[in-house]
């Protein structure tokens, strides 16, 4: 849809060449945050926001690997970025974003003229760029998925290495009463 107007039906697809997988759908408002749509299980099953099977605002179904969301009548609150995103072994792959927005309007703000000055000329603060969005994302989502690895990790050693600690110390004590007895 080239233009979206008030009330349309807005149909988004992602596909996969993944079979056994299921999807969600996300959706990012203006302000940037993501809302759980729904999750579309590899055997067609829907379960929308609230473990609900159904949903006043959407529709969502499974054609083979092509998944779709329907936003039954868009209004404001739907504008923002849609994604879809997998779970394959515990990795997450979001689709790039899919803008959905009403037009601009814009009106053209009137011109004075008047002589510039030096505050007028803004300077550049390399500090102040903003990063790549994909790549900050893409940076949490490795940030996050390294905790989820590391830290049960390091707890499993951490298990081990006191297991090891207590068993040198019942060993030693268990050869020290052996030697005793033995003299």
């Amino acid at each position: 849809i080239t233009q979206l107007r008030v009330g349309q039906r807005l149909e988004l697809e992602c596909q996969t060449d993944k079979k056994d997988s299921g999807m969600f759908w996300v959706h990012q408002d203006k302000n940037g945050t993501l809302h759980f749509i729904v999750f579309i299980s590899s055997l067609s099953r829907v379960t929308f926001k609230g473990s609900q099977r159904t949903s006043a605002r959407f529709e969502a179904s499974k054609d083979n690997t092509i998944y779709r969301l329907v936003v039954k009548s868009f209004t404001q609150q739907h504008e923002g970025n849609y994604f879809c995103l997998m779970n394959i072994n515990q990795m997450l792959y979001f689709s790039p974003g899919l803008p959905a927005f009403f037009p601009v309007t814009t009106t053209v703000a009137p011109t004075t003229t008047r002589p510039t000055t030096q505050h007028d000329i803004a300077k550049k603060d390399p500090f102040l760029e903003t990063s790549d969005p994909e790549t900050s994302t893409e940076n949490e989502l490795n940030f996050f998925c390294d905790l989820l690895i590391w830290v049960p990790l390091a707890g499993a050693c951490l298990l081990l290495l006191i297991a090891l600690a207590v068993t040198i110390t019942l060993c030693q004590r268990t050869r020290r009463r052996r030697c005793r007895c033995k003299r």
